[in-house]
């Protein structure tokens, strides 16, 4: 235009601010599992936090996945595609059993419960990742956790603030 080179200017960008978030003690672990009233979701938190899952990995566990024989659990397509095995601690064994016994799908650890229980053992799908959402939050709730976390889905804690006081 009027024959000057442009000059670009640089943009500064404030930093992204990162905390850490929360992490829940032991004892606050005990009490929202303990809190939990249905026994798929109780299985469910102590399944995520005793072996450090995310919540889909989690929710994504099959009956062929557990080597009891072993003590460990197959992930399958965790973070990043990748596959690994989780030490499987022998209270979450007895704990998956004692839910397997219950709803007996054939492939499924977390089978969708809506409907009778044909229904479930029938399922092909997993529980439903909002459904476990809404049971933290209620869990939480009851127990009066206030922490927050920045992993967090809802507002207060998720499974992934306390995997290292696990």
């Amino acid at each position: 235009m009027l024959k000057i080179d442009w000059k670009w200017i640089n943009i500064i960008k404030p930093p992204k601010v990162k905390t850490i978030p929360d992490i829940l003690s032991s004892s606050e672990i005990e009490l929202l599992i303990g809190t939990t009233r249905k026994l798929r979701y109780r299985v469910f938190f102590l399944t995520v936090y005793s072996m450090g899952l995310r919540l889909s990995e989690a929710l994504s566990l099959q009956v062929g996945d557990i080597d009891a024989k072993l003590k460990r659990i197959h992930i399958r397509h965790g973070k990043g595609r990748k596959d690994r095995f989780v030490p499987l601690p022998d209270l979450t064994l007895h704990a998956l059993r004692t839910l397997w016994s219950r709803h007996r799908n054939p492939k499924l650890l977390f089978p969708n419960a809506k409907g009778s229980m044909e229904n479930i053992q029938t399922a092909k799908n997993h529980m439903n990742k909002g459904g476990t959402q809404h049971a933290m939050r209620v869990a939480v709730a009851e127990c009066g956790i206030k922490k927050k976390s920045v992993f967090t889905l809802f507002g207060t804690v998720s499974p992934h603030t306390c995997l290292n006081a696990a």
